[in-house]
């Protein structure tokens, strides 16, 4: 039984690279794939902006001339200069119930990476922090969401039984119940942080996104925000072009919260970017196209709210204002709109099982750590 690794380099290449995910998990239920789209956009090199800093290549594992995984080579050669690393990401790694086939997968990304003259293997981790990341280790009978990986938990135990590896990075993710009213907490902390330092919630317009520039202040913000996470990579300008064009047109504006200082000009301090669930309607695009039926699934979510399951897509709030109690204004103006559109409880993004500032804000609402990811690291 051999295994042949093939280097992606023609579009019909990609396309079995991206399609091969769809396939391995068809019909299960706690996976929600990624739009086709999407994964072209971000896998494109002339199409996503990170790669005026990264460089990348993908492999593909076929046994026995049937494809039997894949795995992308990245290195973000603006967050090893950040964080002093020489590191190759390992990223987009799915792969059949065989050891063997993951074993000739990391091969060829550790080939790539000592080629680069990269020290270590580092993973699973996209481009930026704004791709999933973090293997699965726990809550495999949970519903996955648009932003993060599901994967089998086979997947852990081959990377562990290719010896070397250990444990880089956990991240949690938290189920939060939707209360009927805002926690008491929250809310005298909410009033008194407008009266004291004199912060308030900012709504956003479409002509405000893009005639005022809110779009471009709030990813300049949560770069600021999210610097200090684990191996974050500062976004681009151009990178921030694209995402204001990637999430905020399919936002719900009611449920994005802006928090401004009105000491300070107008600046812009924290964020919250929230979008009903769409894990159920991405479910129902047929390998991750939106025709001829998925666009009906995609806007019955975005639009007309047809999930209980709100996703708190980007949270973040300026260091300095956290401790006056920022984030408890994003959660009171948020609350009541998730409560009157019918939401039974939010899917917070991945946190670092280290970060006890987001953790703590949890406290004052019935909450449930449900899921568990791990990143990898291993010396070449």
């Amino acid at each position: 039984m051999s295994i042949e690794i093939k280097k992606v380099e023609t579009k019909k290449d990609l396309k079995k690279f991206i399609e091969f995910h769809y396939e391995l998990y068809k019909g299960n239920e706690y996976d929600a794939p990624n739009l086709y789209f999407d994964e072209v956009n971000t896998l494109s090199k002339e199409k996503n902006a990170a790669f005026e800093f990264c460089e990348a290549e993908y492999y593909m594992a076929f046994k026995d001339g049937k494809m039997a995984g894949r795995i992308a080579a990245i290195i973000n050669h603006k967050a090893n200069k950040r964080w002093n690393h020489e590191q190759v990401r390992f990223g987009w790694y799915d792969v059949i119930d065989d050891p063997e086939v993951t074993r000739a997968l990391f091969s060829a990304v550790e080939d790539f990476g000592r080629a680069k003259g990269m020290k270590e293997i580092v993973g699973p981790l996209g481009f930026t922090d704004m791709d999933p990341e973090g293997l699965l280790i726990g809550g495999f009978d949970q519903l996955g969401t648009m932003a993060t990986l599901y994967n089998y938990p086979y997947y852990q135990q081959h990377i562990e039984q290719l010896g070397g590896f250990e444990k880089d990075n956990d991240y949690v993710e938290y189920k939060l119940f939707v209360p009927s009213e805002i926690p008491e907490k929250f809310a005298k902390v909410a009033e008194l942080v407008q009266k004291r330092y004199n912060l308030k919630v900012k709504k956003l317009t479409k002509h405000a996104i893009y005639k005022e520039g809110y779009g471009k202040k709030l990813f300049t913000m949560l770069n600021e925000a999210m610097k200090d996470l684990y191996e974050y990579s500062e976004l681009s300008e151009k990178q921030i072009n694209q995402y204001v064009d990637m999430y905020l047109p399919m936002a719900d504006l009611d449920w994005v919260t802006l928090i401004e200082d009105g000491n300070d000009n107008n600046r812009l301090v924290g964020a919250g970017v929230c979008i009903p669930s769409l894990s159920k309607a991405l479910q129902k695009c047929h390998k991750g196209r939106l025709w001829p039926f998925g666009w009906w699934h995609i806007l019955r979510a975005l639009k007309f709210h047809k999930t209980n399951i709100v996703d708190c897509l980007l949270i973040g709030v300026l260091p300095e204002y956290r401790k006056k109690g920022a984030n408890a204004l994003l959660f009171y103006d948020l609350i009541p709109r998730f409560y009157a559109a019918g939401i039974e409880w939010g899917e917070t993004h991945v946190e670092m099982e280290t970060n006890s500032n987001v953790q703590s804000q949890w406290q004052y609402l019935e909450h449930e750590c449900h899921k568990r990811r791990r990143c990898y690291k291993k010396k070449l």
